[in-house]
């Protein structure tokens, strides 16, 4: 047997990744989307790919960049977006396969699509208007010379850059001949959609307030609305209490269930289950998990994620419910009465990450996207019956033969205060018994987001380069209660910060082969506030590495694509209003104290923690004649680490490991 190797950061190039899946209606057959670093790894390819009920899997569509696969509902063919003349559109194939072709002509290109019930058209939702009055793009002379006139309040996102002033709008798609039909219009953007199961209505949600001179982009809620699907004008269904998402019919049309919070605790609100009346007839939406304590959602952070993919699926009598839910370490599938008594139960099991799921409406059997520590993702049908499950895939099956995996340890701790703390710890990589090993405290962003029992490629690489690496849940974080997750809102550097310590301080204990002298630091957005926060409170870190971070909440205020209401509600305050409160939590007050060397790593087109972040920091630090390095990351977003440039995903894990290999040998 050939002796295993361990992991090294190029190893992201050999990798496959899951971004989406559909179930045949009859034969069960699951098509879906693989995701490879493509040859000159700046970039991606997807293909489709068939899993068969006999369990061949083969490559189903020819295309590099084939995504969001779809089967009609009577199962004649197969929708999926691939691009033509550089647009992304609808394609369609049929179910036996062969040449697919081109069925949406869209000037802008598709974002997203569904299948109405019966398979006579397909809901398209696409971007339109734009820079010229005609919707038209300016020629390439043009743009040099021309000035942009902003009137938006958030006239950028982080990921699509500055807003083109389209909207995205829902277009009825007839599939024998691509004819299509604008269904909505106006100055708002469709979110999720959904059509009901006669194919008659069509239901959507969308940020577009009912006074004509409310200020959408200070809306943080939303409303959902229903229309007739051979279009109309759409009918108001909720009151914008709520931030809604996922809508979906109850199989007799009667009722939307879908997902949504009401604010009650800001931005740390837990995501709970909604049903109400459809069709107008009057009713206020219904918490369905009220009571519960559950996120329900998907909340786990994880560096090898190609997208989340589901939307609740009701049984088909329509008496209970099926989503996913965050908690203590896990993602999961739950299962929820509509009825009103509260019942529900975990319908799948185990330490793991669910990222997707869908039914088989053949067998009732479903099928899962599940990563756990030491697997990055694969597919599973769990059948309805029996609960047992069966794995499908095996993608990632000759990397995995090939390196050492550690797998991690999870523990539980006490803080000061008496809250119970999740955290776990991987140890290095050929592990000896007597030896003593530096460690690495990991720091996730968010800060509502939740480390898990998923795969983490950056912590696999630290352990092994021989490092102990440790990662916990601190008060912020999702999985364990509204109290839990809210408890870092308006007290950034408090209680957050001293689970953190405490973490590391009941790691030194419990863990003997930790040297507790040689300890390095990292984390991301939130994870990088938070690093560099320490730096400022603490020189018990031999070295530290913040990532896409926040270092002034004064200037994070109007820069970022979020400030203006982010700030508001996580630090309590505004620029012109609270400016000392702003300043007590940024780290940039305490760039005096810092004698921790810290890498600072920023991509150049981070739009939700823009770069002057980083410089306003770095500058500071040179200026005291601290020891500091700026890497800029050109062309890279806010999701540098989970789906930027592989080459330059590569060079980000090898820069981190060299500059805590740098200050731990000196």
């Amino acid at each position: 047997m050939t002796e295993k190797r361990r992991v090294t950061a190029e190893d992201l190039y050999a990798m496959t990744w899951i971004a989406g899946m559909d179930v045949h209606p009859s034969t069960g057959e699951v098509v879906y989307t693989a995701k490879k670093v493509n040859k000159d790894r700046t970039g991606y390819v997807t293909q489709l790919r068939l899993l068969g009920p006999d369990g061949t899997d083969r490559a189903y569509t020819s295309g590099e960049g084939d995504a969001a696969p779809a089967w009609s509902p009577d199962g004649s063919k197969l929708a999926f977006l691939r691009k033509a003349d550089g647009k992304m559109q609808v394609w369609l194939m049929p179910k036996e396969g062969g040449e697919a072709s081109v069925l949406t002509q869209a000037e802008h290109g598709v974002s997203s699509f569904q299948w109405s019930p019966d398979s006579t058209y397909l809901l398209c939702k696409l971007p339109t208007g734009g820079p010229g009055e005609d919707g038209k793009e300016d020629k390439k002379e043009d743009k040099a010379n021309k000035v942009a006139v902003i009137n938006r309040t958030r006239p950028k996102s982080d990921g699509s850059g500055e807003w083109d002033g389209r909207r995205s709008h829902l277009y009825r798609v007839d599939p024998s001949n691509g004819e299509a039909i604008q269904l909505t219009e106006g100055d708002y953007d469709v979110e999720g959609f959904t059509c009901s199961p006669d194919g008659l209505n069509i239901v959507f949600a969308a940020n577009w307030p009912e006074d004509p001179k409310a200020d959408p982009d200070l809306m943080l809620t939303n409303d959902l609305f229903e229309m007739s699907a051979g279009g109309g004008t759409p009918r108001r269904l909720t009151s914008s209490k709520l931030d809604i998402g996922q809508p979906v019919f109850s199989p007799d049309g009667k009722r939307i269930v879908f997902l949504g919070d009401d604010l009650s605790y800001s931005n740390a609100t837990l995501v709970q289950l909604y049903s109400m009346p459809s069709g107008g007839g009057g009713g206020e939406a219904e918490c369905v998990t009220a009571g519960h304590d559950l996120m329900i959602a998907a909340a786990a952070v994880s560096d090898m994620r190609a997208g989340r993919f589901y939307k609740p699926v009701l049984s088909p009598d329509g008496t209970s419910v099926y989503t996913l839910v965050t908690t203590k370490g896990n993602v999961n599938l739950y299962r929820f009465a509509l009825d009103g008594s509260g019942e529900y139960e975990a319908f799948s099991q185990g330490d793991r990450e669910i990222f997707g799921f869908a039914v088989d409406k053949a067998t009732g059997d479903f099928i899962l996207a599940s990563a756990d520590a030491v697997l990055p993702g694969d597919l599973y049908r769990l059948s309805a019956a029996s609960g047992e499950e069966q794995r499908l895939t095996e993608l990632n099956k000759e990397l995995l033969e090939a390196v050492l995996i550690s797998e991690p340890e999870s523990f539980w701790f006490e803080a000061s205060g008496g809250e119970q703390i999740q955290g776990w710890i991987i140890k290095p990589a050929g592990y000896e018994e007597g030896k003593a090993y530096p460690a690495v405290l990991e720091i996730h962003g968010g800060p509502h987001a939740m480390y898990a029992n998923t795969f983490m490629h950056e912590f696999q690489l630290l352990a092994s380069l021989g490092y102990a690496v440790v990662y916990t849940n601190p008060r912020g974080s999702h999985g364990y209660g509204q109290l839990f997750v809210n408890a870092s809102r308006g007290d950034y550097g408090g209680r957050d910060y001293q689970d953190l310590m405490e973490a590391v301080d009941e790691a030194n204990k419990r863990f003997s082969f930790i040297d507790s002298e040689r300890w390095v630091v990292t984390g991301g957005s939130y994870g990088g506030f938070m690093t560099n926060w320490i730096v400022g409170h603490t020189n018990r870190f031999k070295a530290a590495v913040t990532q896409r971070s926040i270092s002034n909440w004064i200037s994070f205020y109007g820069v970022s694509d979020i400030g203006y209401f982010f700030t508001e509600m996580e630090i309590d305050g505004n620029p012109w209003e609270h400016t000392e409160r702003l300043w007590k939590h940024s780290p940039l007050a305490y760039v005096r104290n810092v004698g921790t060397p810290l890498l600072i790593l920023h991509g150049e087109e981070d739009l939700r923690c823009p770069i002057e972040q980083a410089e306003q920091l770095y500058t500071a630090l040179k200026r005291l004649g601290k020891e500091t390095q700026l890497v800029r990351f050109p062309g890279s977003s806010h999701d540098l680490s989970r789906s930027g440039r592989p080459i330059l995903r590569v060079e980000r894990l090898n820069r981190i490991a060299g500059w805590f290999n740098q200050y731990l040998e000196s």
